[in-house]
């Protein structure tokens, strides 16, 4: 059963290709959703997939990209959503 969580990570992940990263981790997992930068430098994601497929895609999320310096990732489980692929989301 498909579920939606939201993932806040904070650190050096602004200008290391963390959104295009995710993007193509969460294609290969077969999760749908959404990322983006958020003013305050952080990533945001919100994520659409099994537990499987999330809990692969948060564990990811605490190393990222290489260039990136994951401080910390904050996840909270949301109403599930739907969406149609996954995107970057541009300001």
């Amino acid at each position: 059963m498909e579920q939606t969580i939201s993932i806040t990570i904070s650190g050096l992940v602004q200008g290391v290709y963390y959104r295009h990263s995710t993007k193509e981790k969460a294609l290969e997992l077969g999760i749908s959703g959404v990322v983006k930068n958020l003013p305050d430098g952080n990533v945001h994601i919100l994520a659409t997939g099994t537990a499987d497929q999330l809990d692969e895609l948060v564990h990811w999320c605490k190393q990222g990209p290489p260039h990136a310096k994951v401080k910390s990732v904050d996840v909270e489980n949301l109403e599930r959503q739907v969406f149609m692929s996954f995107v970057i989301q541009r300001s």
